[in-house]
């Protein structure tokens, strides 16, 4: 060889202009293959030098989204929240808070979570909005076939089953927790439980949400059994205003509902009233 020659050892022979060619055309479609899969990226250059890339989706041209949706969407309607439910010889209390909020926005502060799924039988939801939403639809529609089948009132253990039927036949793709309460003329009233995974617990009383964990010994502390009506009301509302001061995601009234085998009282107690709160 001679020195200073970019000659290649005769192991590795030179490639030809052909095949330098070919390769730059492959390297040509694959970067162009890349450009599908992947998003183009942005780099920013400040006065320290690049800075992170930023990856930018592209909006066609009578998109009915805005373009600032479609970089950064917002979070999921989500009803981070406390629900409770109490049984007591007669009928069950059911009360929540009202606040719906998607990300750090609240979107309602007045919102219902106690959901009508029969004359006697209503069901609290916290979990994703759109998920608990769909679920209680579907429960109102098999449950009022079932009940023009059997010529009469479903029992609330039947309500129950049907969501924890579609919720754990589904339990990968919801995001669901339910307190499943009412009265019938079989067992009188009654709470069920039905957390995220689909499982189903009778339970005296049930509490869920991002609430539930702050005042879990506030409820362990206070409650009876063999309560009347207006205890059960009272503990409730009490419950649910601690929830409330200490859950950034729980807020706005408490809403309540007695339901007995004589109908259903609502009630709601604004935001300057709470029984408790800073």
């Amino acid at each position: 060889q001679v020195r200073g020659s970019s000659a290649l050892p005769p192991s590795h022979p030179r490639p030809s202009n052909s095949s330098l060619c070919a390769r730059s055309i492959i390297s040509e479609r694959s970067c162009a293959a890349m450009d599908v899969i992947a998003p183009r990226s942005v780099h920013q250059h400040g006065p320290l030098g690049p800075q992170q890339t930023q990856f930018v989706r592209h909006v066609e041209p009578g998109c009915p989204y805005r373009a600032d949706d479609v970089m950064k969407p917002e979070q999921a309607v989500s009803t981070g929240t406390t629900i409770m439910a109490v049984a007591f010889d007669g009928g069950v209390v059911m009360g929540a808070d009202t606040r719906t909020s998607t990300g750090d926005y609240v979107a309602n502060r007045a919102s219902r979570k106690i959901s009508k799924v029969h004359d006697n039988i209503f069901v609290c939801r916290c979990g994703s909005a759109a998920d608990t939403q769909a679920l209680t639809g579907f429960v109102i529609n098999y449950l009022g076939q079932h009940s023009v089948e059997l010529g009469k009132q479903p029992t609330v253990n039947t309500a129950a089953n049907l969501f924890k039927l579609i919720a754990y036949n589904n339990k990968d793709n919801l995001m669901a927790g339910l307190i499943v309460a009412g009265y019938d003329d079989k067992k009188g009233g009654q709470v069920f439980s039905i957390p995220l995974g689909g499982s189903v617990h009778q339970v005296p009383y049930a509490c869920d949400g991002s609430g539930s964990g702050f005042i879990g010994g506030f409820i362990d502390a206070n409650y009876r059994p063999g309560m009347t009506k207006a205890e059960c009301l009272q503990f409730v509302r009490q419950s649910v205003a601690h929830a409330m001061a200490r859950d950034g995601s729980s807020g706005g009234m408490i809403r309540t509902l007695v339901i007995t085998k004589d109908g259903v009282e609502e009630d709601a107690i604004e935001g300057n009233k709470l029984p408790y709160g800073p």
